[in-house]
């Protein structure tokens, strides 16, 4: 390969294959890597800006029968740490995101076998009554395919349901690396990353703006990293004229610490300052029609966050 010819490439905003980039991550140096990226950034937003949005976490249930071995926080449906977050929850956590100037939360929870469809619409329903001026942004892809499941019913509908109750955008959650050989070993109760992409497709076709997201430094291999970033861009490239689709990717670096992977493996992850670095800028070089990158400063620190930024 001709290392001058893929920068050139990537400089006029080509798509560049899954072995172009793994090229440019073994040749280039990081300054090299990043140089490329700000090029690429600055000609899709030329003017000297970044981006952020003031938002907050609510879990509605920490109940899941996913059983993803990278997370420290779910529970059985029978365990004493069981819960649904409470009305009077939501309504001191969302009272002091507005006084901080923030108006949207993301809304995330377990896989709980038992709360269907309409416990999302009532909740998304009661939630914009009480704060007509929140934005929801709530769910993922796993959550839209376990809720479809079990009321028998697609993507679509679900979608159109919950986007009626008042649904904003979809975040790309659930995402951990989206090939099926990494998924089957981390997470195999979640859904595939063929359902994963298909909940997207739908979400897009409906105008619902999403994210797409990836959790790195566990057993996936450089080259599944790179499979991953290529399909987000085809399915990008799939959506309609007009939609926004995939607003941002987000990579953030797996935290081990407690983990049933750290115990398998008897050690504990890690994704340095440096390569995290290279990533962000790489991520920027492989997906010229995703309009943002996003660093994940609460992982990484605001220092290398604020490298990213550029």
């Amino acid at each position: 390969m001709n290392i001058e010819n893929i920068k050139f490439k990537a400089l006029s905003g080509e798509f560049l294959s899954k072995e172009e980039g793994l090229f440019l991550n073994n040749m280039l140096s990081t300054t090299e890597l990043m140089a490329i990226a700000h090029s690429i950034r600055m000609r899709l937003h030329p003017e000297p800006e970044v981006g952020w949005i003031i938002d907050r976490n609510v879990n509605y249930t920490n109940v899941c029968e996913s059983g993803c071995q990278f997370c420290n926080f779910y529970s059985g449906i029978n365990s004493k740490k069981a819960y649904i977050t409470k009305d009077e929850e939501y309504d001191e956590k969302i009272k002091v995101l507005f006084e901080l100037g923030g108006e949207q939360i993301l809304l995330q929870g377990g896989l709980h076998p038992k709360l269907g469809l309409d416990f999302y619409t009532d909740l998304f329903r009661s939630l914009k009554k009480r704060f007509p001026k929140l934005k929801l942004h709530a769910l993922g892809p796993p959550e839209i395919a376990h809720i479809a499941r079990l009321e028998g019913i697609g993507f679509k509908e679900t979608l159109m349901q919950l986007m009626e109750a008042g649904l904003d955008s979809l975040p790309g959650a659930g995402a951990e690396i989206l090939v099926d050989r990494v998924r089957v070993e981390i997470s195999k109760n979640k859904c595939s990353s063929d359902d994963w992409f298909d909940v997207m497709r739908e979400a897009h076709k409906l105008g619902l703006t999403t994210s797409v997201t990836m959790m790195l430094g566990h057993v996936e291999t450089v080259e599944e990293r790179f499979e991953h970033l290529v399909r987000a861009r085809e399915v990008q490239a799939e959506k309609p004229e007009g939609a926004v689709g995939f607003i941002s990717f987000i990579p953030w670096p797996f935290q081990s610490e407690g983990t049933v992977l750290q115990k398998r493996f008897s050690k504990k992850f890690s994704v340095s300052a440096d390569e995290y670095i290279r990533f962000i800028a790489l991520s920027r070089i492989m997906l010229p029609n995703i309009p943002n990158i996003q660093a994940s400063w609460l992982t990484v620190g605001k220092e290398v966050g604020q490298i990213c930024l550029h």
